[in-house]
């Protein structure tokens, strides 16, 4: 055991077992570690894999590290990706190197885009050690295909990668019987297995509002069970102990009782609706963007409207962001905000923008957080874009783009 035999931690391990047995991931307690938020998280397990972590109580350095080559080179990360990933790395030194996403999805790099970073990165005398994806991109709003997400970790794990599965949004599908999502660990056993390490926030989509707390998994062999060993003694030394409502909240909410299980599902069909409507609105103005399958979020390119634009004075994301920002409000962020060119006219829109307009016109505190204590649910028998405020936010979201993009001057 990593973390203190008793305390909330010590529950939200326990609880965290369940969870991830239940998604086809045996996992014992000394398998998991828990902090305040999976970002602290992902910075443990940067700095354990560096080799050069804490001090134990013998005055040992933290060798965990040295399973894949002691200090660890640049971070490879799919782009667009979460922004909160690339300052992990950063805060330890390492550059980060972003690889392009496939067609069909975000979250996770193109296979044969990834073996060339690496191959160019090696040129350089870079040495790549580590890989973050996001089986259920909140970027995009996708799930990564079963058969892509396999091609990507056996190039990886080929190359000696340690593979980072964020899996904070797993279980907001819009569509649970059509969208599969699975994670690297379910896929493989042995070697490959012992070098992915999966994550896990537990956010909007697991506790009451303003509640954080973060659980990963580790191997029970070899490299992972190392790496994490290592990443607690780093938790140690920062003295990240859940404090013990948040403990309670969370261990509980991963035991998912029907109650909970009830509202995250009202949740996703509440946000399914209002992205599919989102998208079917860009697509109408014309610009390109991956149907979402999950979460809040859908990811839409105008590049390809780039002269309608400019007659508008846009003419990179910063820009493209600032107007939908001053005619919808804060519910849009441009893809230089999660590792694009800034050029790139691309922007990130959330289902925020339709559900905000639900509590302006009195509905009683939509079911945007799937644990939120005392927020309605939409009945199963009614579409929400018929409740209150739905449709006009919408048809304003449709105007705004269909006048961004009709090409008359400002």
């Amino acid at each position: 055991m990593r973390r203190t035999e008793q305390g909330p931690d010590a529950a939200v391990r326990e609880a965290a077992c369940g969870y991830w047995q239940r998604r086809g991931m045996p996992t014992e307690p000394a398998q998991v570690a828990v902090a305040p938020g999976v970002s602290l998280l992902l910075l443990a397990v940067l700095a354990a894999a560096d080799g050069d972590g804490p001090f134990d109580a013998d005055g040992r350095g933290a060798a965990s590290g040295a399973a894949w080559g002691g200090r660890a080179g640049s971070v490879l990360l799919p782009h667009p990706c979460s922004a909160w990933y690339p300052p992990q790395a950063r805060l330890l030194g390492h550059s980060a190197r972003t690889v392009p996403v496939p067609a069909e999805c975000g979250g996770v790099p193109d296979p044969f885009a990834l073996l060339e970073t690496v191959r160019r990165a090696r040129d350089e005398g870079d040495e790549p050690r580590l890989l973050i994806v996001s089986v259920a991109d909140d970027v995009t709003g996708t799930a990564a295909p079963p058969e892509l997400l396999h091609e990507v970790v056996e190039a990886a794990t080929d190359e000696g990668l340690l593979l980072v599965s964020d899996e904070t949004w797993r279980d907001t599908t819009h569509d649970p019987h059509g969208t599969v999502i699975v994670s690297p660990a379910e896929m493989f056993a042995g070697e490959r297995a012992e070098a992915i390490v999966v994550l896990t926030g537990l956010g909007p989509t697991l506790l009451p509002p303003g509640l954080h707390a973060g659980i990963a998994r580790f191997p029970s062999t070899g490299r992972g069970r190392a790496l994490g060993e290592g990443v607690g003694q780093v938790l140690s030394a920062l003295h990240t102990e859940v404090p013990e409502p948040v403990g309670a909240a969370a261990a509980e909410a991963l035991r998912e009782p029907e109650p909970l299980l009830a509202r995250r599902g009202a949740a996703a069909r509440l946000h399914g609706a209002f992205a599919g409507a989102l998208h079917r609105a860009v697509i109408a103005a014309g610009a390109v963007c991956r149907p979402p399958r999950l979460g809040r979020q859908l990811y839409a390119d105008f590049d390809q409207l780039r002269p309608l634009l400019a007659a508008r004075g846009i003419a990179d994301a910063a820009g493209l962001e600032a107007e939908l920002v001053r005619r919808l409000g804060p519910y849009a962020e441009g893809g230089h905000r999660f590792g694009e060119e800034p050029g790139e006219l691309r922007v990130r829109l959330t289902t925020d923008v339709l559900t905000g307009a639900l509590t302006d016109a009195g509905w009683a505190r939509p079911a945007g957080h799937a644990a939120g204590v005392g927020r309605s649910e939409v009945p199963a028998d009614l579409d929400p874009l018929e409740l209150p405020g739905a449709g006009g936010a919408l048809a304003k979201v449709q105007s705004v783009l269909a006048d961004l993009t009709d090409g008359s001057p400002q």
